[in-house]
């Protein structure tokens, strides 16, 4: 079971992400899937909901790719370590296109049944994100104190 898990999850980068074959969405993501990711507001239920998630991504960050740096399955359980990849070229969060080139690394535990994914949690590096993006300071740097004397 666990390898097919593991197939299950690869198709969703591969396919999904990579070669943006979002019909293959809703043969993979359950109807009750919950999206959980501390940058998404509102409810992400549903393949809808996450095929939207992926044209928003992909519209800020056409060329965004998923590299998958380790997948680990045990029962219904896939944890699938990855990077990302791609150049900023449409608005994300309110920020305008920059032109960078971006890349986070991040950890998402996939829960599945019966062949479909029922719930996806994802934690990234969101901060390094803004930070490449020039929405944020890079570490290590202060804003100059002004001299009142």
């Amino acid at each position: 079971m666990s390898t097919e898990n593991k197939d299950i999850v690869r198709r969703l980068y591969d396919e999904v992400w990579n070669k943006r074959k979002l019909d293959v969405v809703a043969q993979l993501i359950s109807p009750s899937h919950a999206l959980l990711d501390p940058f998404v507001s509102g409810s992400q239920v549903g393949p809808e909901l996450y095929r939207r998630r992926v044209l928003e991504l992909t519209s800020s960050f056409p060329d965004l790719r998923f590299t998958l740096d380790d997948v680990i399955a045990e029962k219904d359980k896939v944890v699938v370590s990855w990077m990302i990849s791609g150049t900023h070229k449409g608005d994300f969060m309110n920020i305008t296109p920059t032109g960078k080139k971006v890349s986070v690394e991040g950890i998402t535990i996939h829960y599945l049944r019966d062949g479909k994914i029922l719930d996806s949690n994802a934690r990234w590096d969101a901060l390094g994100l803004l930070r490449q993006l020039g929405a944020l300071p890079p570490l290590g740097q202060r804003k100059e104190a002004s001299s009142t004397l």
